[in-house]
């Protein structure tokens, strides 16, 4: 190898050095940008000289690849529902402005204007769309609109009550029943039932003992303001039924277990109301109620959502009621270091990193989301700092190396003299 070989060499070695310190400060600079994965510079030796039998020799070195490192960063606890971060492999999916998929880890989330899950940048967070009714996910991949959803009324179609009727002594009361009188039964029981239109509706179910502690009479009654015909503000009667008990005061036989409401607040009329009262007791205790329930609720805006670990978006409403919104997707690679970088934290498919394979979180490989938290860039400042300095060394080294051949090329110019 010439002198002036040498020196070439050596500007291979500079660059390569260059080369080095410059993704090494890129690392450094992205040190607390969220889901930022760091790089590392691999290089190879340039092979260009033949020596015959006494060996080969080389030309200096050259940039081979800047892998990409996916090891797993830290997790920072943010408590923003829409905030979310990747444990274990796998890419969040975005719209990109041209259309086409792109994949990140960086988990910042938000609701814009049009209710769509979107990133910072705007771009849209693919994932499976829900049934509005039934919150059933479906196997269809598309944007995530999550911010508009409502849940409709729903119509009351069961009551179920619990509670005890003293039957201690037989009954005392000799007033024929009347709905407005409150000393003409034993107790009472009140709820509230939905029409179809999501309007709330008081209906009261009364009880009188028919002498002996093992018969009963319930009735149904509502104000007649709900009913079509009826007089506001007097309560009137639906329908009635028979309660039978055993020695043990438990129910052995309900003799009417639907009534139909004919509400005059213009939803569906009539309405038919199971009412469920097989745990009622009559035992030597007070009259009194323990639990009732019934399926109905009026309309619903959504109030704030929750996104578990496989990516279900959680929506809760101002009526009570939950469902399922949506699902947030995620896209692994067979080769995920050869993901092109974009820039803004965004990476695109290649020939080399394979198609998406794309799926629920925590299925298939794929890490879990943790909502609520951000992974942090994964980039070691400590070996970064090494790193620096091992370039910093070899550029000086190759410098060196330049300026020796520079030296020896100068004393073979004084041969001449």
């Amino acid at each position: 190898m010439s002198l002036y070989s040498a020196m070439y060499t050596s500007v291979t070695g500079l660059t390569t050095s260059s080369q080095d310190l410059g993704v090494v400060s890129d690392n450094i600079a992205n040190a607390n940008t969220i889901g930022f994965k760091g790089s590392r510079a691999s290089f190879q030796d340039i092979l260009g000289m033949n020596y015959g039998p006494r060996g080969q020799g080389g030309l200096g070195a050259r940039l081979q690849a800047i892998q990409k490192i996916l090891t797993q960063g830290a997790l920072t606890s943010t408590g923003l529902a829409t905030d979310l971060a990747l444990q274990g492999p796998g890419f969040f999916m975005v719209e990109a402005p041209d259309g086409t998929a792109a994949y990140t880890r960086a988990g910042q989330f938000t609701v814009d204007e049009q209710g769509d899950l979107v990133n910072l940048e705007g771009l849209k967070v693919q994932g499976y769309g829900a049934d509005p009714i039934t919150g059933q996910v479906s196997g269809t991949l598309g944007s995530l609109q999550v911010g508009n959803a409502s849940t409709p009324p729903n119509a009351t179609t069961e009551i179920i009550a619990r509670g005890n009727l003293e039957a201690s002594a037989p009954n005392q009361i000799n007033t024929p029943y009347d709905p407005n009188d409150s000393d003409s039964y034993e107790h009472s029981i009140s709820t509230v039932v939905y029409d179809s239109l999501g309007n709330a509706i008081e209906a009261q179910i009364h009880f009188v003992q028919n002498g002996t502690p093992d018969d009963w009479t319930f009735h149904v009654v509502t104000d007649g303001g709900n009913l079509n015909g009826g007089t506001p503000g007097v309560l009137t009667e639906v329908g009635q039924g028979d309660l039978t008990f055993d020695t043990t005061g438990a129910v052995t036989a309900q003799s009417a277990t639907t009534f139909s409401f004919d509400f005059s607040t213009g939803g569906t009329a009539p309405q038919d109301i199971d009412i469920d009262l097989s745990d009622i007791t009559a035992n030597a205790n007070t009259s009194a109620t323990s639990f009732i329930s019934q399926d109905g609720y009026t309309a619903g805006e959504l109030a704030n959502i929750q996104i578990d670990n496989e990516g279900n978006i959680v929506g809760a409403f101002t009526n009570g009621e939950s469902r399922t919104l949506g699902q947030v997707a995620i896209a692994d690679f067979a080769g995920a270091d050869k993901l092109e970088r974009l820039g803004g934290n965004m990476f695109r498919e290649t020939r080399d990193s394979g198609p998406p394979v794309v799926g629920a979180a925590g299925t298939g490989g794929r890490g879990t989301l943790v909502a609520g938290a951000l992974e942090l860039s994964n980039v070691d400042l400590a070996g970064e700092f090494v790193r620096m300095i091992v370039a910093q060394r070899g550029f000086q080294a190759n410098g060196k190396a330049i300026t020796t051949a520079d030296t020896l090329l100068g004393e073979l110019m004084q041969l001449k003299r």
